[in-house]
């Protein structure tokens, strides 16, 4: 890799992804619309387009743009419409950013000729509820939500381009995923949420009884496998988790064991659309890519709690700085 192309790179899991390729010295160009990515997430050595993917033309713009001097190698594709209750919510709109706007990169990839396309895809949302736990590859895929279906159907044109095209991709089915610099809405950043809430003493809500549970795998091991996925000329799905299935329960007695407090929590129904267990098997990107997960959880939550902190510090050092002029 020589120029990567980020899109989602304001995000979560694309900035922490930015600042490691630029870290390794890499020249990366990130594609954002800002709305929940936030430019200060943004590595200043990056180049910057504030561009929604659901825009065909301002996608090409860009490829056009940055494939005049030095081509584009490799391109990481995390925008998305990431809340699955919103996308049961309004399914359409779910389909224009997740399988749309998707298709918009996949196809300026195509013909810029750029060599590899690597996919954020998720392993909750696409397995669905499955008796196979640890859930492989393997699983039949049975989506309860119209994101998983669209992050799906995103798949399946990844290999369309490639049968059709000879378009390279790698696919990276990620369990729930947390750490700094988490979106904090939904289910999806449920440690961060929580996390947030106990350090700004505001309550937390906890959905159906908390027996429910996830596969809990921290954003720096994460992004060790977008790299190893880019880097290496393996074509397929790769599930990317622990192999270790946590209940709501037991997330919230390691943050009052961190914390040292206990939560404030209010408990309501479960919301449609939630999978009652999810687990990944990931013995193929172990296999294949080289790659294992290495954060053991409780120290995981210890270190997205420091960047909580953090937050909260700057915050109110901030809003006085404000308050005084």
């Amino acid at each position: 890799m020589e120029k990567c192309l980020v899109t989602g790179g304001a995000g979560f899991i694309g900035s922490n992804l930015v600042d490691k390729l630029i870290e390794n010295g890499y020249e990366v160009v990130v594609i954002d619309n800002l709305v929940t990515g936030k430019k200060d997430y943004i590595n200043p050595r990056a180049k910057f387009y504030n561009v929604d993917i659901t825009s065909a033309d301002e996608v090409e713009s860009v490829f056009n743009q940055e494939s005049v001097k030095t081509s584009i190698d490799c391109v990481f594709h995390f925008a998305a419409q990431i809340d699955v209750y919103a996308s049961v919510e309004n399914p359409f709109f779910d389909n224009k950013v997740n399988l749309f706007g998707g298709i918009n990169i996949l196809e300026s990839c195509r013909k810029n000729k750029v060599r590899k396309m690597i996919f954020a895809s998720t392993g909750g949302a696409v397995y669905g509820d499955t008796e196979e736990i640890p859930t492989t590859e393997d699983t039949e895929p049975n989506p309860l939500s119209p994101y998983g279906i669209h992050k799906l159907a995103f798949e399946k044109y990844l290999n369309y381009y490639y049968k059709v095209y000879a378009h390279p991709y790698c696919i990276l089915r990620l369990a729930n995923v947390y750490g700094p610099r988490q979106y904090k809405g939904g289910e999806t950043g449920v440690i961060t949420n929580f996390i947030d809430n106990t350090v700004n003493n505001r309550q937390s809500i906890l959905y159906g009884d908390g027996n429910q549970t996830r596969d809990f795998v921290y954003v720096d091991d994460v992004v060790k496998a977008f790299i190893k996925g880019a880097k290496q000329d393996n074509i397929g799905v790769f599930n990317i988790s622990t192999g270790v299935e946590t209940r709501i329960l037991d997330i919230i007695n390691i943050i009052e064991t961190v914390t040292e407090e206990k939560m404030n929590l209010c408990c309501k129904n479960f919301k449609p659309g939630e999978q009652q267990r999810s687990c990944l098997n990931f013995s193929r990107a172990e296999q294949i890519l080289r790659w294992t997960p290495h954060t053991e959880l409780t120290k995981g939550i210890r270190k997205t709690l420091d960047w909580s902190r953090n937050q909260k510090i700057s915050n109110n050092q901030e809003f006085n700085e404000v308050y005084k002029q």
